[in-house]
């Protein structure tokens, strides 16, 4: 009877311990991911980040239109400019002061494709800070996944100091009376106080470092420090997803990561400042027209311009020839970094497989682990009940219990991130 006592005594502490604090709102796994992937900084750098490309696409998209500029010029000259002897004894003086201005319209016809070109790379660039946004979000999910199970698996492991605290007591109670009774000799009771001394540190060191965690985690999702606690999550062997209904085709895979689109898009943006590169070396071709208007010996002029502008730049070939080839250069080497990369990201998913299966591997040999250490201590408690060991061996069992569920607890919180990591390596950006 007194074994099913401890273990209903054991139980209740243990729901006391999983309720929260009043006045606490409680987040599910799911709500700290959204929280913080709409209010993490790296989220806003990113958001702002994809911002910025976009005004630098549609900058870029101006220069397709007419660059019109106006100017206005007024002089005054402390004599006339212009003087001249007309006949003997007679001077004209002309030009002391005048106003003049108009206003140019120019159109870019042909300038080598660096307008098209540049639009070009421009849109590339937002497409790049997306991919890139898709990065941060993965990075910021995945940091979520480690703080909320470092949470769970710190309060799964203070009920089980709780329960064992528990068991201490009611040992401590057994070898009180059977001390009192000379039937145990005093070692065996100072053996139970230590180890209880032992197990409160442990449970004094499990508080402080489940409030640290949460306020950890609250601060990188951007919620109230204060008054924040997450949902406990279940333990289950049996609800867990086996590796092999997670895995995925790696060849396949590997289109769908972000850091392959960069690599791809590296290419491009190398290819197309090839061509800027390129159209730099070639003639600009550009039409215009223009009104002017002027105010000079004394009468107004106004009269309109229309004008066509052709510009080859003879003496940059030299330069640019080795322009040219240094693009081509950065070109060849981004190919070659696709190639490169595409091998090392498939063994990153293989690597984070691996990592994943074996998580589960030992989650099986903890729970094993677990069902043998609690019928040792079963066994010892009873053969301490006989006199067959002495406290030292029944300390000892419970000890190995406890260091089994802790082991189940780390490798069940191990898992769940690998698996975060897994589905992130293969291109999965929505976990669940």
């Amino acid at each position: 009877m007194k074994g099913y006592t401890t273990l209903i005594i054991a139980i209740t502490a243990c729901c006391t311990i999983a309720q929260p604090a009043w006045g606490q709102k409680e987040y599910t796994l799911d709500e700290c991911r959204t929280a913080a992937l709409k209010q993490n900084i790296k989220i806003r750098k990113a958001n702002n980040e994809t911002e910025s490309s976009k005004q630098t696409e549609k900058e870029m998209f101006t220069k397709f239109f007419p660059s019109v500029s106006a100017s206005a010029t007024a002089f005054s000259a402390n004599k006339n400019l212009i003087e001249m002897n007309v006949a003997p004894g007679m001077n004209l003086s002309l030009l002391k002061n005048g106003v003049s201005g108009g206003i140019l319209a120019t159109q870019p016809v042909f300038a080598g494709g660096q307008i098209v070109n540049g639009n070009k790379l421009a849109k590339v660039g937002t497409e790049v800070s997306k991919i890139q946004m898709q990065q941060s979000e993965n990075e910021v999910s995945y940091t979520v996944e480690q703080y909320f199970w470092q949470i769970i698996s710190l309060k799964e492991k203070l009920k089980t100091v709780v329960s064992i605290k528990t068991m201490l007591q009611t040992l401590n109670n057994d070898a009180q009376s059977a001390v009192n009774a000379g039937v145990r000799n005093k070692n065996d009771l100072l053996q139970v106080e230590l180890k209880q001394n032992s197990i409160e540190a442990d449970r004094l060191k499990l508080i402080n470092a489940i409030d640290i965690c949460k306020k950890v985690l609250a601060q990188y999702i951007g919620e109230q420090l204060d008054g924040f606690d997450i949902k406990g999550q279940t333990m289950e062997l049996k609800e867990l997803q086996r590796p092999l209904e997670l895995m995925r085709n790696h060849q396949t895979s590997l289109m769908l990561t972000p850091e392959y689109e960069l690599l791809r898009k590296n290419i491009e943006v190398q290819n197309l400042q090839k061509k800027i590169e390129i159209g730099k070396q070639l003639p600009s071709v550009g039409i215009g027209a223009g009104y002017m208007h002027d105010y000079i010996f004394d009468k107004n002029n106004s009269y309109g311009i229309a004008f066509a502008t052709i510009s080859v730049p003879i003496s940059d070939w030299w330069g640019g020839s080795h322009a040219i080839k240094r693009r081509k250069i950065q070109l060849k080497i981004a190919q070659d970094e696709l190639k490169d990369n595409s091998e090392l990201l498939i063994l990153k998913m293989q690597k984070n497989w691996n990592e994943l299966d074996d998580a589960y591997q030992q989650i099986l040999l903890s729970n094993k682990s677990i069902e043998q250490a609690s019928e040792n201590l079963r066994l010892h408690e009873d053969y301490y009940k006989a006199g067959t060991v002495n406290m030292s061996n029944l300390l000892e069992a419970q000890s190995l219990y406890q260091q089994s569920k802790n082991q189940y607890i780390d490798a069940f919180a191990e898992y769940q991130v690998k698996k975060v990591a897994y589905l992130q390596s293969t291109g999965e950006t929505a976990i669940k």
